[in-house]
């Protein structure tokens, strides 16, 4: 293989010249040819010379390769032509020890362009499919997995068939660069691999892995793509049993969650467009070059609701302008968009995958679409659940090996936005609801068991953790008959028994959670109690003598002490006053619903308050004394009254927001989509 290359096409620059190894031969035949001493008497130097040449390419050790390997890595031509000169068989050696040739370290590197467009030169086109280290990888499952485009397309503009060549590991091209998560790459391959030979590549076990490939790579419009020019491959299962649904159904990642975005990020959500990449079509001008689909089908877009409203294009185009600029300077607003565009196009995969499965017969279909739900349960993937609901409704009977449907593994999980399916659902959620699991645990039961860790701590505090589980089983009672609130499972508890079995050790954690947030607010509130009763009896510039009346109560900034200082002190007194009955509380599981959760609102929301009031005090205490001096201290002791206030708000605040959220709002559960299910 090393050795196919003709000698006059490796010496370019001396095309007349014969090549070393071709004046060796003739060096070795003008010798023998006039010399008059008989062949037998010269055997044995001519053995001799003949192993040498025999042995000359096999025997070279690795580091002869090393200025060659070098020359590849840089892109250095001269240097390699140079060594071709010396020995031309190098062209189609291997040089490393995983049996590289140079072509292979060329394109490896993405550097070098033009060296691998000189080398491709002094390769024969019937070698280059030949040219293999140790995995059998050509130098285009190379140019795949560094997402080498430019090399990629010179090599198959060489040789179209190096497209559908195998690898050891029967992976083509397309397929290294799908696993290697080479977008582009994977675009260029999409045009120019051939679907009509022996091997195709989109067909059966080969184009579902690819299929499955493109899809854990995140690129779900190449994945749409590939669906609608070969829907076969909806319906298939890999090698590895995994279906393209299923796929997507373990990646939470792809959906947006608006609940768990900040204020800010909601904000941006609500107010950025996001361009929703194209969904090819089936023509063959598209099957050809998606990447000209891309350019010219229309661009079907997500708008942000005020963009809908502006009816002139002007105002349109500016729009996009400043939200261009906008993503200059912000860029987690950036980073929404892709995740927005994302999101649509995972949806719009996730739609035509799930019609393409419902169009079978219903036992393929609902083995099809088992798994799929009841992972995507598990996970909160719930657009995928209703999804699959809305194109195949029986699979709501689906049960996993513990004999739950995806409604008790919603509860089991904690996913609350799939157990909120049920507020679309009719009169079926009754049935769906009254199922039990093979331990015989209901729904109730498993609202019961303590979360899992990673849900669990979502809620910062035991105490909010506590109140969480609490809803959890209070909203599952709603939808639960009678008879089986008092139901036992295998192990003879009924789930009011269960759940107290299952937070015994969180209830614990959750008094002292309490108990150590109430003692540290105490001390605070105690303090500034203390502070602000001294200064209500030591006022500001004293009393006069003779009538006894504060010497600055004729001024305005004396008022504001007097109020604020009143005001730091009863609130104060409240917040201790709180926190104490915090200390004292009984502390049995209804409390955590709402019961603590109000007295420690109302705790921090006074301290707040008190702390507030006291930097306002002291700001007009300091203008009193040292105002008409020095005027210019006002703006640094503003400044530096605002510091405490700013770091109670940093700190305290977000879990003030939480605990109001969830005692006083509609909080986690309720309807959310107006789609009917079932």
């Amino acid at each position: 293989m090393e050795g196919s290359s003709s000698q006059p096409e490796i010496s370019k620059d001396n095309k007349n010249e014969p090549g070393p190894l071709i004046r060796l031969l003739d060096q070795s035949k003008n010798k023998n040819a006039q010399s008059s001493t008989p062949v037998e008497t010269r055997e044995p130097e001519n053995a001799r010379s003949s192993v040498a040449l025999e042995q000359k390419e096999p025997k070279k050790d690795l580091n002869w390769y090393l200025p060659l390997y070098k020359a590849a890595l840089k892109g250095d031509w001269e240097s390699a032509r140079n060594f071709f000169d010396q020995d031309p068989d190098a062209v189609t050696a291997k040089i490393t020890k995983a049996s590289e040739t140079a072509l292979h370290v060329a394109v490896g590197t993405g550097k070098a362009k033009n060296f691998v467009k000189e080398l491709l030169e002094l390769i024969p086109t019937e070698a280059l499919v030949n040219l293999r280290d140790l995995a059998g990888r050509t130098a285009l499952h190379y140019a795949a997995t560094f997402g080498n485009v430019e090399a990629a397309k010179l090599l198959v503009s060489k040789d179209p068939g190096l497209t559908n060549t195998q690898s050891a590991s029967f992976s083509l091209p397309i397929h290294m660069a799908a696993l290697y998560a080479n977008k582009d790459m994977v675009s260029y391959l999409l045009t120019v691999t051939r679907d009509d030979t022996d091997l195709n590549p989109f067909g059966d076990k080969s184009g579902v892995h690819l299929l499955n490939l493109v899809i854990r790579a995140e690129f779900y419009d190449l994945a749409l793509y590939i669906v609608q020019l070969y829907p076969g491959l909806a319906t298939l299962t890999s090698l590895t049993g995994y279906t393209a649904l299923q796929i997507i159904a373990e990646k939470p990642s792809p959906f947006l969650r608006r609940s768990s975005l900040s204020f800010w990020q909601r904000l941006i959500d609500s107010c950025i467009p996001a361009k929703f990449g194209t969904i090819y079509s089936q023509d063959e001008t598209v099957k050809e070059n998606p990447a000209v689909a891309t350019q010219n089908a229309p661009q079907p877009c997500y708008c942000a609701p005020f963009l809908r409203q502006l009816s002139f294009s002007g105002c349109k185009k500016a729009y996009w302008v400043f939200w261009e600029v906008i993503e200059c300077l912000v860029p987690q607003a950036r980073l929404i968009r892709n995740t927005r565009i994302m999101h649509l196009q995972t949806l719009r995969l996730v739609k035509c995958l799930c019609k393409l499965i419902a169009g079978l017969d219903y036992s393929t279909a609902m083995s099809i679409f088992e798994t799929p739900i009841l992972l995507a349960a598990s996970l909160g993937n719930s657009e995928i659940v209703e999804e699959i609901l809305e194109s195949f409704p029986l699979a709501v009977w689906s049960t996993d090996h513990m004999g739950r449907n995806i409604f008790l593994v919603a509860v089991a999980c904690r996913r609350e936005n799939v157990f909120n399916l049920l507020y679309q659902m009719s009169e079926h959620k009754g049935m769906a609801t009254e199922l039990r699991d093979i331990e015989w645990n209901s729904i109730l039961h498993l609202a019961g068991k303590l979360a899992p860790p990673a849900q669990l701590n979502l809620v910062s505090g035991a105490a909010l953790q506590m109140q969480r589980e609490l809803q959890w089983y209070k909203e599952v009672e709603k939808h639960l008959l009678l008879d089986f609130k008092d139901a036992e499972n295998s192990k003879g508890r009924t789930p009011a028994v269960e759940f107290s079995e299952e937070h015994k050790d969180l209830i614990k954690e959750g008094e002292k959670w309490m108990k150590d947030t109430a003692n540290s607010c105490t001390v605070s509130a105690a303090l500034i109690a203390t502070i602000a009763f001294a200064a209500s009896i030591t006022v500001p510039g004293g009393n006069d003598g003779n009538s006894g009346f504060p010497i600055f109560s004729d001024n305005t900034a004396f008022d504001v002490f007097a109020v604020f200082d009143a005001l730091s002190l009863f609130s104060s007194t409240a917040s201790m006053l709180i926190f104490l009955s915090i200390l004292t509380a009984r502390y049995a599981e209804g409390d955590f619903l709402y019961s603590l959760p109000k007295r420690l609102i109302i705790g921090l929301v006074t301290l707040f308050l008190s702390i507030t009031s006291m930097m306002v005090a002291f700001s007009a205490t300091l203008y009193l004394v040292f105002g008409h001096k020095m005027a210019w201290t006002l703006i640094p002791v503003a400044a530096l009254a605002c510091l405490p206030v700013s770091l109670f708000v940093t700190l305290q605040f977000p879990l003030l927001v939480s605990m109001v959220r969830s005692t006083y709002f509609a909080g986690i559960f309720g309807k959310r989509g107006e789609r009917f299910l079932l």
